[in-house]
């Protein structure tokens, strides 16, 4: 059971890894009062400078299954093997309760998922890097997974470059400040006429 669709606003960023989705999703967040963002849940260790119910919600495997059994998540994926991520109902319902409209930095699938789930509320952005050679040597230039962890995530990020024609809008982000300023304007569209970014 879906929550209840009160205010009836979502925005979906989605993106591959690499891409620059949670830089956008930040940005509009401090400049549009209107919005909240939904954490999702994940398995997936807690990492230096992150905030349990902040970055994420950080599940064991064990709580994340229980909520998996308990119908806890409108969706969720195991995004690499043994790695699940989430939306949780309360979000929904939590950011709903404000009157706000949800902000989701999710991955593709989830992406798809949320805008089946939710057709007409939701606005379904995919943000994509100019070209997979500049996605694939952002994920190198991180430095933060080994070698074989690597392979898999640019593999991922392969598949996930196909789906961009199951979006609403595609958001290019080759120069950022372009790609910021273009993202307002879709927001603004998407809240009616009356929204405005905060200076």
């Amino acid at each position: 059971m879906l929550p209840e669709k009160s205010s009836g606003k979502m925005l979906i960023f989605t993106a591959p890894s690499g891409a620059g989705k949670t830089t956008i999703v930040r940005h509009l967040l401090a400049h549009f009062g209107e919005l909240a963002f939904s954490v999702s849940a994940t398995n997936r260790p807690i990492r230096p400078g992150e905030e349990d119910g902040v970055s994420y919600h950080f599940l064991t495997d064990k709580e994340f299954k229980a909520k998996i059994a308990a119908g806890a998540f409108i969706e969720y994926e195991e995004v690499y093997p043994g790695r699940f991520y989430g939306t949780l109902h309360a979000e929904v319902e939590r950011i709903w309760a404000m009157d706000r409209a949800i902000v989701f930095d999710i991955e593709v699938k989830g992406a798809t998922n949320l805008k089946r789930l939710y057709p007409e509320e939701s606005l379904a952005v995919f943000i994509n890097p100019p070209n997979s050679d500049v996605l694939f040597q952002r994920l190198r230039d991180r430095n933060t997974e080994s070698k074989a962890e690597l392979e898999v995530r640019i593999a991922r990020a392969a598949e996930e470059l196909t789906y961009v024609d199951k979006f609403d809008r595609i958001l290019i982000n080759d120069d950022l400040q372009v790609a910021l300023t273009e993202a307002e304007f879709i927001v603004h569209d998407f809240l009616g006429g009356d929204a405005g970014a905060e200076e």
